[in-house]
C-alpha cells in the first residue's frame, strides 16, 4: 500500500504495521527538489526508517543528500577504510576493520561485549550527550546472503507500556556508557585500555522527546545503558530486563534485506538497531559508508536535558 504519492513521483509504502517505508520515484545520486525532501522527511518521521533501492551514489553525493536534512558529523576519528578526502563518511569493512581488532578476533570480541542477547542494540552514539539525529547508511558491497540489519520504533515501545508503566517510567533517567557489560580477558587486555582512554557515559531521560514530533519515546538499549538511577542495582536490573524487552519486541521491528545500491536513512532519536551476527563465517566482503546528521541533547517529559558525566559532546 502507498500512503502518499507527491507531485514529484516520489511513493513511499509500508513494510510493517509500525516500523520502515520503502521510497520510490526519487534518484539519491541527483538534487532534491523542496518538495522531495519533505515527503521523506515526512516519511522518516512517521515510520522511523526509509529504505531506498538501486541507488548509485558516491561520497560526494551521500555527503550532499544528508546534507539536505541536516549538518552531517565529523569525527573525530573513524576507522581505515574510510575515504580521506571526505570526513563526514565512516566506512565500514567487516573483514579489513574487525580481524584482529584489540588483539582478538571478530567472534571473541563480539563474545566479551554481548553479555545478553539483547546487547547488540543500540542507537548510534548513545553514550553521547548529543547522539546522531539521523544515519544515513549505504550498501557497497554485500555478502550474496545474510548481512541483515533490524530496526525497532521506540515511539511504538513507549506507546505499548501500560498507562502506570509509562507515567512511572517518565520520571527515571540512566546512565549510558561506552562498555557496559564487558568482560576482560586475563592479563592486559587492548580493549579495556581503549574505554579507559576513550571513555564516554552520559545521564538520559529513559523517557525523551521527539524534539520534531513531540512523541514521547522508550530511550534505553542493550548495548550502552549502565543503571537507572536512583534505585537499587536489583531494581535497575529488573527495570532494564522489562524496558529493553518491550523496545525489542518483534512486532515493533523491521528487518532490511541489503544489496547494493540499497540505501537505510533512520531517525536515531526514535529507533535503535542491530548489526547482523550471521556474516563472520561467510567468504565476502560487507561493505557499508555511514553519514550521521548532528543532533541535540535529549530531553525528558519534565522538560530536564540530558546530562553529561565524561568525554566530549558528539559535535563540538
Amino acid at each position: 500500500m502507498t500512503t502518499h504519492a507527491a507531485k514529484a513521483g516520489v511513493e513511499v509504502a509500508p513494510v510493517t504495521g509500525y516500523t520502515g517505508a520503502e521510497i520510490t520515484g526519487v534518484d539519491l545520486a541527483g538534487p532534491l527538489d523542496d518538495e522531495a525532501v519533505a515527503v521523506i522527511r515526512a516519511a522518516l518521521l512517521r515510520w522511523k526508517v526509509v529504505f531506498f533501492r538501486d541507488q548509485r551514489i558516491d561520497h560526494a553525493a551521500h555527503v550532499a543528500l544528508a546534507r539536505r536534512f541536516g549538518e552531517p558529523v565529523v569525527l573525530r576519528s573513524r576507522g581505515k577504510a574510510s575515504p580521506g578526502d571526505f570526513p563526514e563518511v565512516e566506512t565500514t569493512a567487516d573483514r579489513l576493520e574487525l580481524a584482529g581488532r584489540y588483539g582478538m578476533d571478530h567472534q571473541e570480541w563480539l563474545e566479551r561485549r554481548r553479555h545478553t542477547l539483547s546487547r547488540g542494540w543500540h542507537c548510534d552514539h548513545g553514550a553521547r550527550v548529543d547522539p546522531p539525529a539521523a544515519t544515513i547508511l549505504r550498501a557497497e558491497t554485500v555478502p550474496p546472503y545474510g548481512g541483515d540489519t533490524t530496526w525497532s520504533n521506540l515511539a511504538a515501545a513507549y506507546a505499548g507500556l501500560s498507562a502506570p508503566v509509562r507515567e512511572f517510567a517518565d520520571r527515571l533517567r540512566a546512565e549510558h556508557r561506552l562498555g557496559v557489560g564487558y568482560q576482560p580477558r586475563p592479563g592486559r587486555d587492548a580493549y579495556v585500555q581503549h574505554l579507559q582512554d576513550h571513555q564516554v557515559a552520559t545521564v538520559h531521560p529513559v523517557v525523551r522527546v521527539h524534539p520534531e514530533t513531540g512523541e514521547r519515546l522508550l530511550f534505553v538499549n542493550g548495548y550502552y545503558v549502565e543503571q537507572i538511577l536512583e534505585v537499587s542495582r536489583a531494581e535497575s536490573r529488573l527495570l532494564l530486563e522489562l524496558f529493553v524487552e518491550q523496545v525489542t519486541r518483534p512486532e515493533y521491528t523491521v528487518r532490511f534485506r541489503w544489496e547494493p545500491g540499497s540505501v537505510a536513512f533512520w531517525d536515531n532519536r526514535a529507533t535503535i538497531h542491530l548489526a547482523p551476527g550471521d556474516t563472520g563465517h561467510l567468504d565476502s566482503p560487507r561493505i557499508m559508508h555511514r553519514v550521521m546528521l548532528a543532533g541535540d541533547v535529549p530531553v525528558g517529559p519534565d522538560g530536564r536535558p540530558s546530562e553529561p558525566i565524561c568525554g566530549a559532546p558528539l559535535v563540538s
